[in-house]
């Protein structure tokens, strides 16, 4: 079985990036790059990454009319990344783009969608004109990323028991926020462990300071490997 984790890159810098790929072991983790170090590197740190033997995620969260989306979205897969997302609020349309477009060049890029950022609280949603809780704005975008095409969500581990209620185990449900039991929440609301999230129905980790910023990175990843045995 291949490994759920998924170790954020939140770095500015490629150097520092690949610093802290260098001391992970592509076998046991995928590796995860956002905004800020796309935007200061380009494409460069997929491919530096990926000559490592890293699958990467490409986390940049597309939100536009559709055929800017679909657009980005082959230029991700065009550079060879494992998975990129969109943000379902976004809409119908835009994620049927989006999958359609993969579908047509034949990419094996997977495609995920954005559901409610783990950084919100669900008062937070009430002040952007959304009147459902969190729980309901998850599973309904959620069911609106399936029928789409999408191959799954991100959402948070505590909405992922919901999700796979609605959508099935085989619909993705890549779950950030996720706090081994020695790291500190951080900014996160919505946080759960490892193991926990696995019994919930995570089926990828995202895990970025509680690995990035330990004293020692691969012994901070080996215990999150510990931590999550048996599932």
């Amino acid at each position: 079985m291949q490994s759920p984790l998924i170790i954020a890159l939140d770095y500015a810098k490629l150097d520092d990036a690949l610093a802290i790929a260098d001391l992970l072991d592509p076998a046991t983790c995928r590796v995860k790059v956002g905004k800020e170090l796309f935007t200061a590197e380009g494409p460069l740190v997929l491919r530096a990454l990926r000559n490592r033997g890293f699958e990467v995620f490409l986390d940049l969260k597309f939100h536009d009319i559709p055929n800017t989306v679909a657009k980005a979205v082959l230029a991700a897969a065009d550079q060879g990344v494992w998975m990129v997302n969109v943000h379902a609020s976004g809409g119908r349309r835009m994620m049927e783009a989006a999958a359609d477009i993969l579908e047509k060049h034949s990419m094996k890029t997977l495609l995920t969608a954005v559901t409610v950022l783990t950084s919100l609280a669900g008062s937070e949603l009430a002040e952007v004109g959304i009147t459902s809780t969190i729980d309901e704005q998850v599973e309904r975008l959620a069911q609106l990323a399936q029928a789409s095409g999408l191959d799954g969500v991100v959402c948070s581990a505590r909405e992922a028991r919901r999700v796979r209620q609605c959508c099935g185990d085989d619909f993705l449900k890549v779950t950030p926020g996720i706090r081994p039991w020695f790291a500190a929440a951080n900014d996160q609301q919505r946080i759960t462990t490892p193991a926990q999230a696995l019994d919930d129905g995570s089926t990828h980790l995202v895990i970025g300071r509680p690995v990035t910023q330990a004293d020692d990175p691969s012994k901070a990843l080996a215990e999150v490997l510990r931590e999550i045995e048996g599932h």
